[in-house]
């Protein structure tokens, strides 16, 4: 029973830090929803601000895997669980970080400095220290909007499963995967932009609102995800010792 139950919060925390770790390093790339799905783009006014439209971090792509594993840990294994893992996985980006800062530090070899491509030659040294040498203030805004996302994340999910009791699953994950989200879109830009590169305040706000639309839909359409996932852990766990984890965790 205990080995399961041991399986259970590697695998989970597992998926949860490495999909973290590596939203933060995707993350320096910036690409165009719109372009990538071969639509015509959104020319979104707020604030005072024009032509906005999804040019969104490709982290994008791994940070809903996070909060699915946040509200999943969360399920079984209540609030030490998901910060226990949130403050593990700030640890290792930032360890992550500084080793990337000492790589960047290190002299290139000469023969791998300059790479021939079809689209001509390539400063390798530049590109790697250009790519994975962002700017401080990012790296800040980005880390502490990220604990303070999972843990309004997990104090909202245990709010209103107190409320509602074990049901609505629905309501609890997503619920909070919202708010948090809400908190973490305009965390991050206002500490890396406003405060970081002097950025309007307009700007910020314009920016983080339509980064919050994509993560309020992406939220809602990955719903389901989570109730094919409390199945499948059921059905390993037993009826039992889920019973057992679901109403220990309400007192974590």
């Amino acid at each position: 029973m205990k080995d399961k139950e041991k399986i259970l919060f590697y695998i989970l925390g597992s998926f949860f830090v490495s999909n973290a770790l590596l939203a933060e390093f995707i993350g320096v790339k910036i690409f165009s929803l719109e372009k990538t799905l071969g639509i015509q783009q959104f020319n979104f006014s707020f604030f005072g601000i024009d032509n906005l439209s999804f040019n969104l971090t490709a982290g994008v792509l791994l940070w809903p895997v996070v909060f699915i594993m946040t509200d999943i840990i969360n399920e079984y294994f209540g609030r030490k669980g998901v910060r226990f893992m949130s403050f593990t996985a700030a640890a290792l980006i930032t360890y992550a970080y500084f080793m990337i800062y000492f790589s960047m530090e290190l002299h290139p070899a000469d023969f791998w400095v300059i790479r021939d491509t079809p689209n001509g030659s390539l400063n390798m040294d530049l590109a790697f220290d250009t790519i994975f040498g962002q700017g401080l203030w990012i790296i800040v805004g980005s880390l502490v909007a990220f604990l303070i996302g999972q843990l309004v994340d997990v104090t909202v999910f245990h709010f209103v499963k107190a409320k509602t009791g074990s049901s609505k699953i629905w309501l609890r994950a997503t619920g909070s995967t919202l708010v948090s989200q809400f908190i973490d879109s305009f965390v991050v830009l206002f500490i890396a932009f406003y405060i970081g590169a002097g950025w309007d305040l307009k700007l910020v706000l314009a920016i983080g609102l339509v980064n919050y639309m994509y993560k309020f839909t992406i939220a809602v359409f990955l719903t389901p995800i989570l109730y094919l996932l409390h199945y499948l852990i059921d059905i390993y766990l037993g009826k039992d010792l889920s019973e057992k984890l679901q109403l220990e965790a309400t007192s974590k």
